[in-house]
């Protein structure tokens, strides 16, 4: 990890789950790092429990589904660094209904915060980054390559930005732009309990046995790991692998599997 060392790295999301451990991680290698969320008590918070001296930390109230906001954190970021090397796209909400049952206004929110939010951080950016020749980076999911039944609205946000990056990267192919979607399988993390339900509201409970998921702190680490190896696409773990892998050749079967378990969680949206 010795080559993000003094590297400039701007964090969207970052006052929990993989974005709280990607600054944590980050930090410990010796990057410069601008953290945004909504949350800036959270951040700075963050912030305080960070004693590594090498590396220089600012936090910024950021509301990504407003332009002007990320319009404001890019200017503050190179401002403050003198420029950017690394943009990570984390911010994002999750959502658990079912499709006929969910109000429009909730789909529309979970695409403003993962897919807008996305695009407004990474125009505001591309021009910096191509200056340094830095990465571009998208915490996408398994969900963006396979949809899950129940969670329309965040698959098609996921969706939308792994085509965003896939256009952006052949796109910028020749002005030495590294380009990463990270797709992580389901982590241990605040997202299920803040997902939306049908007239979005929080759901407040996870409908997964947490203690058995990944570690934000592991899938930061890989994230990480593929950004300094400049990786083009990344799953960290297993079961992401497999479904990537299975749908490409049995997508039916995968399909039924799935079906199979989202209708077995608790309070599933989803009936058999």
């Amino acid at each position: 990890m010795d080559l993000l060392k003094g590297k400039n790295i701007v964090i969207t999301g970052a006052s929990s789950g993989i974005g709280k451990a990607l600054t944590i991680e980050a930090s410990k290698c010796g990057a410069n790092l601008v953290l945004a969320s909504r949350q800036i008590d959270k951040l700075e918070a963050i912030k305080s429990e960070i004693s590594n001296p090498v590396s220089t930390i600012f936090c910024i109230q950021t509301d990504v589904t407003s332009q002007k906001e990320c319009e404001n954190l890019i200017h503050l970021a190179k401002q403050k660094l003198g420029s950017i090397d690394v943009l990570i796209n984390n911010a994002g909400i999750s959502m658990r209904a079912a499709f006929d049952e969910v109000e429009t206004r909730v789909l529309e929110e979970i695409m403003n915060v993962n897919f807008w939010g996305t695009v407004y951080c990474t125009k505001a950016a591309i021009s910096s980054l191509l200056e340094s020749k830095g990465s571009l980076v998208a915490v996408s999911s398994v969900t963006g390559f396979k949809g899950l039944p129940g969670r329309t609205g965040y698959a098609s946000s996921k969706f939308a930005i792994n085509g965003l990056f896939e256009s952006i990267r052949m796109e910028y192919m020749n002005r030495g732009l590294h380009t990463l979607i990270a797709c992580p399988g389901f982590t241990a993390s605040n997202i299920r309990y803040n997902a939306l339900t049908s007239n979005g509201s929080k759901q407040e409970r996870s409908p997964g046995k947490e203690s058995e998921m990944d570690k934000a702190s592991d899938v930061a680490l890989d994230i990480l790991q593929a950004i300094r190896d400049r990786k083009d696409f990344m799953l960290t773990n297993r079961q992401g692998k497999i479904i990537y892998w299975v749908n490409k050749f049995f997508p039916k079967f995968l399909e039924k599997r799935i079906h199979k378990t989202i209708a077995k969680e608790p309070n599933s949206p989803i009936k058999n």
